[in-house]
């Protein structure tokens, strides 16, 4: 199948690509600039020039595919409205495309606050109060009624791996360092759920092959690691003493970061896994956390 990534050469979507490319699809990756462009080829990627701002490049890019995964985002987090508002022209100018056809469109969103304090499954409908892409995957899901097979996979708010991570966990690790002290909020029992973005790129490739319209799915790994346990795992790989950040400094200490880092979010994937036949192999946070990957530099 001939199937466009947004976000080809980012984290989760290089990971993707490969998957997508081992199990024999044609790959076409949207490039906005020439080092992009320069990667997707080096990968063996049809690369088509556009940018998520761009909806007439975001057609004809669509039309010269079967399907789209849609994993280009903003997330600059001063932005997140005009984000989500950039978002949803996208996803409309690709379901103009693949209307009627069921193609696959899958496109990307998030566990936390998915169900605070508790388990959030496949099942869990967040308040669109969360975020503002949040009404995004549910207008994705509607899609269906189109004739496209829609889906929405959601990633948790740790995608971890070898080779340049610069997402939350990267963020504390740096703190950390700069501080002198690895921290966590009050008891630090809040869990965060976790993937290894080798993994998350196999669930993606799994999806577009088999998932049935209006599926939502859950790249999810680890159901919920304490954060006590992942500031212990820093500490102890950058040398620095682990200690909790009262909540009422916790903006002060970890920046925006602060807002994120006590919330209890853990997410269960066990319908994701007996859909699809998805079993994650790759190495756990705590594994990457001690190989180095997260020096805090």
């Amino acid at each position: 199948m001939r199937i466009l990534v947004t976000g080809a050469s980012g984290w989760i979507g290089s990971a993707s690509v490969k998957e997508l490319l081992s199990a024999g699809h044609h790959v076409l990756g949207l490039a906005r600039s020439d080092e992009s462009a320069a990667r997707l080829a080096k990968q063996g990627v049809q690369v088509v020039r556009g940018s998520l701002d761009d909806l007439a490049s975001l057609r004809a890019a669509a039309a010269l595919a079967e399907g789209v995964v849609h994993l280009g985002y903003n997330h600059d987090f001063t932005q997140m409205a005009a984000a989500a508002r950039t978002d949803r022209a996208a996803i409309d100018a690709f379901a103009d495309v693949l209307q009627g056809t069921g193609g696959p469109l899958l496109i990307a969103s998030g566990t936390l606050g998915l169900a605070p304090g508790h388990v959030g499954t496949e099942d869990s409908m967040p308040s669109a109060d969360v975020h503002p892409r949040i009404a995004n995957a549910a207008y994705t899901l509607g899609l269906a009624e189109r004739g496209i097979r829609s889906m929405v996979v959601r990633f948790p708010p740790t995608v971890h791996g070898a080779g340049g991570d610069h997402g939350f966990v990267a963020v504390l690790a740096r703190i950390a360092r700069e501080k002198g002290v690895s921290g966590y909020i009050g008891d630090g029992r809040n869990r965060w759920p976790a993937v290894n973005r080798l993994d998350a790129g196999k669930l993606v490739q799994l999806a577009i092959d088999s998932a049935t319209p209006g599926s939502v799915l859950h790249a999810v790994a680890e159901e919920g690691i304490a954060a006590h346990d992942i500031a212990a795992a820093l500490g102890e790989f950058i040398g620095v003493p682990v200690e909790s950040i009262p909540a009422d400094q916790a903006r002060a200490h970890f920046d925006w970061l602060g807002m994120f880092f006590a919330a209890d979010a853990p997410a269960s994937s066990v319908r994701t896994r007996a859909l699809l036949g998805w079993e994650p192999t790759h190495e756990t946070l705590m594994e990457d956390i001690a190989a180095g990957e997260y020096p805090g530099r």
